[in-house]
This record gives structure tokens, sequence and C-alpha cells, in this order.
């Protein structure tokens, strides 16, 4: 009897554990390292500037007819599921538009998702070398004499606490469980 109770407690053991996030989990992905753009507000911004906070970034632009605005829905979504916890969140999205999503454009869209959440931007070069670390897909398409679209990544990188990168959120996801990826990093998971 001990011998197939020290069996059940092995095979428990041993068992696959559910796993703890239902986004992608890239932990220890060796990019997405470097970050130095400016805010709307004019404030110069790296990821060191948000330690202690889970941290959110999402490449787009603010004329992008769908996949921005709900982009930055859902995370509204999320902030309001995490309640007090949203404040331990910081959502950025950085422009790949940088000719035309100026500093006082960014100021008046990104805000209306959240007031907590910043635009980031940066000249052309800039914004290039960043989403190259990131791995971020972008080109314009369409007529190139003002009037044009951006074919762009869609996905959302997570960092978690400590300023690692732990997670890529799929465009769409479900907020709550996104609020529940989260919370997950947020209680050191």
């Amino acid at each position: 009897m001990a011998a197939a109770a020290f069996a059940l407690a092995l095979l428990t053991a041993c068992a696959p554990s559910e796993p703890v996030f239902r986004s992608t989990d890239i932990t220890g992905a060796e990019y997405g390292k470097t970050l130095q753009l400016t805010d709307h507000h004019g404030q110069t911004r790296t990821l060191a500037d948000f330690k202690g906070k889970v941290i959110t970034i999402f490449f787009g632009y603010t004329q992008c007819p769908d996949v921005c605005p709900t982009a930055l829905s859902g995370m509204s979504e999320v902030m309001q599921q995490l309640g007090a916890d949203g404040d331990r969140l910081q959502v950025l999205f950085v422009t790949v538009d940088p000719e035309r999503d100026t500093p006082e454009l960014l100021a008046e869209y990104v805000p209306v998702f959240d007031k907590r959440f910043l635009g980031l931007y940066g000249t052309p070069d800039k914004i290039a070398e960043i989403a190259k670390d990131f791995r971020v897909f972008y080109r314009k398409s369409g007529d190139l004499a003002g009037h044009y679209t951006i074919d762009h990544s869609a996905g959302t990188y997570v960092f978690d606490p400590e300023g690692r990168l732990r997670l890529y959120m799929r465009h769409a996801e479900d907020p709550a469980l996104m609020a529940a990826d989260i919370k997950a990093l947020l209680a050191g998971k």
C-alpha cells in the first residue's frame, strides 16, 4: 500500500502542469531589449522608467482603421478588469508612422482609451531600429502622397515588473485572458 501511494505521489509530481499563461510565453527571448523614445508629453522614456510595473507594447499608428483601435480598446478593458492593479500596468503605443503621428496627435489619440496610456514616437530611423529589435514588420501601402495605410504586425509584447520580456499576446485576444496573464506577472509568476 505504501508503494502504491509513493508511486501515485511520484506520478502526480511529474505530471505536466497547466501552463501559467494563455498568451505565448517568450521568456528568455533575445529580442525586444531596447526602447528609448519620446512620449506624447515630450519626456524621453526607456523600459527602465517603468520598473515595478507590467509593461505592454503595441506598435501601430493613429490613422489605423481597425487593428490599432481594437488593440487599445482591448487594453482599456484589461485595465478595467484589473481594477486597482491597473495602476501597476503601463500600456505603451509606439507609432510606426512618425511622419504623421505628431506628439500632439498622439496626445489626443492614445489617452482616449485610458488616460494612463502613453504614445511613443521618434525619428523614422529610430522607429525602424526599435521595430527591428522587436521583430515588428511595418510598411506603407497605397498612395504615398500622404494618403496611405501601414501594414504592420499586430501583437502585443508584455514585460514583467523586473523589465524582462515574457509574453506575446495575439491581436484581438480576449481581455479577460490578457488580464489573467498580467495578474500572474504581477503576482511574480
